[in-house]
């Protein structure tokens, strides 16, 4: 597989993967013992507890799991040494360092 088309391939999964998953704002709440509790911001103004929503919640979980920290921080790097702004890692950027303390 060419890496154009690799590159679209996995766009098309995350989106679909994110669009099977509970949507909204995720946000870490209160504590529960040990574990933070999970509260996704539902457009509408409701919301869900992320717990309550696991079946479509796992996978989304799951893909993105720390072992995508280096990738990801390694594109951010390469996009930065490039000089020219690269719209989808500036986004990104953005995005994560609202989410990011």
């Amino acid at each position: 597989m060419e890496t154009e088309q690799l590159l679209r391939t996995a766009a098309d999964r995350l989106e679909a993967l994110a669009a099977r998953t509970t949507a909204g704002d995720w946000r870490a709440g209160g504590l529960l013992a040990t574990r933070p509790e999970v509260v996704a911001h539902l457009p509408g103004g409701g919301t869900e507890h992320v717990a309550e929503a696991r079946a479509g919640t796992g996978a989304w979980i799951t893909a993105l799991s720390p072992a995508l920290a280096a990738p990801l921080a390694g594109w951010l790097r390469a996009a930065a040494a490039q000089g020219a702004a690269d719209p989808a890692a500036a986004a990104f950027a953005r995005a994560l360092l609202t989410r990011l303390p």
